[in-house]
């Protein structure tokens, strides 16, 4: 009996460290509300997310209309990235691996160029100016372009034997829906320029209470459906003869991985704009703290401490006594890329002391 517990122990362990990441999101998310330009005490808050009411208008419509769906964004967002490099590096098996890695965002991006862009130089307006109906076409320009390449990868994944082949697909087509993009920039109005250089810095405020809704609930279905591949993921992560050899068929787990990774980074970036460097950071972290390979712990915890990270540096873009937000973009870069550069060096300490 005893000698059974040692293999339970990093299962604690992670169960223990998967609570404590839970504690730490509710209070990452409590935080976004109270502090930023204008602080809102706890009561207030909790009174204003029970359904009551506050004598101060001002602490009302700064929570519901402006803190309250910018959380709400970042934790879904966190949680969505968090999972797609998760499931990104485990197919290819590439530590530096990321969501955007085979040209999804790229494909948001080219679809909202050509909305904002073209746009412009056909009816001679610029596209900041149009309002709700703008906010609405970047949506679904995103969300078009996004699954428009993820159509092709998934196309492409079936024709071609091997994921390396597949990776050096989804680059490519990333460098060539860069090319369009900066091909329409450059004969563009300044002023549509700069509404896509805007949305290109990636943001968790653009949505009001009700599309943030919508976009959590949208991220959550397909985030909680990739729990499902974690027998898949834990067969591919020791290679493709071996999980071939216990009955995996190949080429499909291959495809619906890649189209639910695809599917996470495109609602992400056609709600938020391109974020960077939480999908690839996280996965590091939760592999560091689940201390397990089996991939069902690692995507719950990839979920919870992607949403923790989003809501940390969405927190950091807003310090208490700034009028005006950072963009998140470079807030994610500072958190995130330490992270990588720390898991660069290990390896390499790991590789020079193996020789």
């Amino acid at each position: 009996m005893n000698e059974n517990k040692p293999d339970n122990l990093p299962i604690r362990m992670s169960g223990t460290f998967s609570m404590l990441a839970i504690l730490l999101v509710s209070v990452l998310f409590v935080f976004n509300l109270m502090f930023g330009s204008v602080s809102i005490p706890l009561e207030a808050v909790w009174q204003l997310l029970t359904g009551g009411d506050t004598d101060n208008v001002v602490w009302h419509n700064i929570m519901l209309q402006s803190r309250l769906p910018q959380a709400m964004v970042a934790l879904g967002a966190g949680m969505a990235l968090g999972i797609a490099g998760l499931l990104m590096q485990t197919l290819f098996r590439n530590p530096l691996a990321g969501p955007s890695v085979l040209g999804i965002s790229s494909g948001a991006s080219l679809g909202v160029a050509f909305v904002i862009l073209v746009a412009g130089q056909l009816f001679g307006i610029s596209f900041s100016q149009l309002g709700l109906f703008g906010d609405v076409s970047l949506l679904f320009a995103a969300l078009a372009g996004s699954l428009g390449i993820l159509l092709i990868i998934l196309l492409v994944s079936q024709k071609v034997g091997g994921t390396l082949s597949v990776l050096i697909m989804g680059v490519m087509i990333g460098y060539l829906s860069n090319s369009l993009v900066g091909i329409m920039k450059y004969y563009s109005l300044e002023e549509d320029v700069h509404t896509y250089v805007i949305w290109g810095l990636g943001s968790f405020s653009r949505l009001p209470l009700e599309r943030a809704q919508l976009f959590l609930m949208l991220i959550i279905i397909p985030s909680l459906g990739c729990l499902f591949l974690s027998k898949w993921l834990n067969l591919l992560s020791l290679g493709d003869n071996y999980a071939k050899n216990l009955g995996l068929r190949i080429k499909r787990s291959r495809m619906i991985i890649i189209m639910m990774s695809g599917l996470l980074t495109a609602l992400v970036t056609a709600f938020c704009g391109p974020i960077v460097f939480i999908g690839m950071a996280v996965p590091h972290l939760a592999k560091i703290i689940s201390r397990t390979s089996n991939h069902f712990v690692l995507i719950l915890n990839a979920g919870i401490l992607g949403a923790a990270t989003a809501l940390f540096c969405n927190l950091i873009a807003r310090l208490p006594g700034i009028d005006t937000a950072l963009p998140i973009n470079s807030v994610t870069a500072f958190v995130g890329a330490p992270v990588v550069i720390s898991v660069i060096w290990n390896r390499r300490k790991e590789q020079l002391g193996d020789s």
